[in-house]
């Protein structure tokens, strides 16, 4: 990837927190790397690389910055929406997928050779996926140092290593400090065994509310829930079930993970940042839907509006089916008898009790939490449900099974680093899936940024209620002009609705 050294330059100069994640400052004469919005004085340009990669830095020698932090930077947001090879390898090295499978397990995923594979991320990134893991494992090997009591030998397999003299090496490598010399000073919660709290950087604004909103009205009782704004919900992870609590708090979101095997902190944090669609450029993104007279106004009033986006590509194709042409109140009550058969949410309480008594109009739940929160059902789980546990149309039934089955044989990948042409090509070819369904999922599961959705009658009301047509096809041409932000249109149009 090319960097404008100029362009570069001047942002960290001015010390622009908006560029934090686009790319890396190393400083050839003092051996470390920063992010572009580091308080130290402003290196001269003799001295100056930029990296598009904390482990090209790495790589070049360079050690992270102790003062700014750069590992804990908010991730690119080039990566998180690109939809190529190389965004679908970031995404999935994010998730623990080098960690787990090793670098022939990703090429696997992607469909290529591992050399190619090498050769493409040098190319971009400048770091092979082994040096790109290396990287995410001394960012999740301080995490833990820095968070928990565990010995140093239990965090250094916890993070991925492979030996206890691998991580020691890789710590003093990459932060310039044996690990006991990182876990001094410590001014982070420190919770009980498997559980892990830090904080979630992102690129301001956050419009919060709109977010927790969106959620709270979707929220499913023994799934998640959004309570005094904190949003808690289940995971079902590589190494286990875990549970998490989000809480957006100025300039970062809390997030406190209770995990059943450490080694899942890589996967849980990508999923969590996924989820709140931490990594995006909200600046850009309202620039361009500010352009448009007919946006300027909402714009302007709730900067930051994400995308909420899925921890399990399989959950949202379940929820978006479910809730084709009825209300969200009817597909919660569907979900939760779903879920009630296959276990994922716990039989002890009536359904009628985990649903709507508990929940007020916009879905949030009016008890006090702590509740076990547990996963969405798997799709292994949901085809061993007999016909009395979907209370819904046969059509939508087997629709659901037919993704299911899809999804179980490895035929049909929902997450992020999926190849978002083959899935939409895949997924109309379900019966019972169109274009809505597809798009939703293209927005939601897959984090394309540029979906748009001109027969939704939601939006086609927002649209109605901003100035603009409702009619899908006059809409649908109209929205061109978003390009490449369509994603967050929708979501704006939404609000008002």
């Amino acid at each position: 990837m090319e960097l404008d050294f100029e362009r570069c330059y001047r942002a960290v100069d001015s010390r622009d927190q908006r560029f934090d994640g686009w790319f890396y400052t190393g400083v050839t004469s003092t051996g470390i790397y920063c992010r572009p919005s580091c308080p130290a004085m402003t290196p001269k340009r003799r001295n100056v690389r930029f990296f598009p990669s904390s482990a090209a830095a790495q790589r070049a020698g360079l050690r992270a910055c102790r003062r700014c932090r750069p590992d804990a930077a908010p991730g690119s947001p080039q990566w998180d929406v690109r939809a190529d090879v190389v965004g679908r390898a970031m995404r999935l090295i994010a998730d623990g997928v080098v960690d787990r499978d090793g670098v022939p397990g990703l090429a696997a995923r992607l469909g290529y050779t591992e050399r190619h594979l090498h050769r493409m991320l040098r190319a971009e990134l400048g770091a092979g996926p082994l040096a790109l893991a290396r990287a995410q494992r001394a960012q999740t090997a301080r995490t833990l140092i820095e968070t928990t009591g565990l010995g140093l030998a239990e965090i250094a397999f916890a993070a991925g290593f492979g030996s206890v003299r691998q991580f020691n090496d890789t710590v003093r490598t990459v932060y310039g400090a044996p690990p006991s010399q990182l876990r001094t000073g410590n001014d982070l919660t420190v919770g009980g065994a498997g559980t892990v709290t830090l904080r979630l950087a992102y690129r301001p604004p956050l419009h919060a509310a709109a977010l927790l909103d969106f959620l709270a009205r979707r929220a499913l009782p023994g799934v998640d829930e959004v309570v005094d704004g904190t949003y808690r919900r289940g995971l079902r992870l590589p190494h286990g079930p875990a549970e998490v609590t989000l809480t957006p708090a100025g300039s970062h979101v809390a997030a406190t993970l209770r995990l059943t095997d450490l080694r899942d902190l890589a996967p849980a944090v990508s999923r969590c940042r996924r989820l709140f669609d931490l990594d995006a450029d909200p600046v850009a993104v309202d620039q361009t839907l500010a352009a448009d007279p007919a946006l300027a106004a909402t714009v302007a009033a709730e900067p930051g509006v994400r995308v909420p986006r899925a921890v399990d590509g399989f959950e949202m194709a379940v929820r978006a089916i479910a809730t084709q042409q009825v209300s969200l109140a009817s597909a919660r009550t569907a979900l939760v008898r779903l879920l009630a058969h296959t276990g994922a949410v716990d039989r002890g309480v009536p359904v009628a009790e985990r649903t709507s008594a508990r929940c007020d109009a916009a879905g949030r739940r009016q008890a006090s939490p702590g509740g076990v929160l547990r996963g969405f059902a798997t799709a292994e789980e949901v085809l061993r449900v007999a016909d009395e546990g979907f209370r819904m149309p046969g059509s939508r039934r087997e629709t659901i099974r037919a993704v299911a089955r899809a999804v179980a044989d490895g035929e049909l990948d929902l997450e992020s680093g999926g190849d978002r042409e083959e899935t939409a090509r895949r997924l109309t070819a379900i019966a019972g899936i169109g274009a809505w369904t597809a798009g939703y999922l293209a927005m939601r599961a897959l984090g394309d940024p540029d979906t748009f959705l001109p027969t939704d009658l939601a939006l086609r009301r927002g649209a109605a209620a901003v100035g603009l047509t409702d009619n899908p096809k006059a809409l649908d041409e109209y929205a061109v002009r978003w390009r490449p932000w369509r994603s967050y249109a929708v979501i704006r149009l939404w609000r008002p609705a």
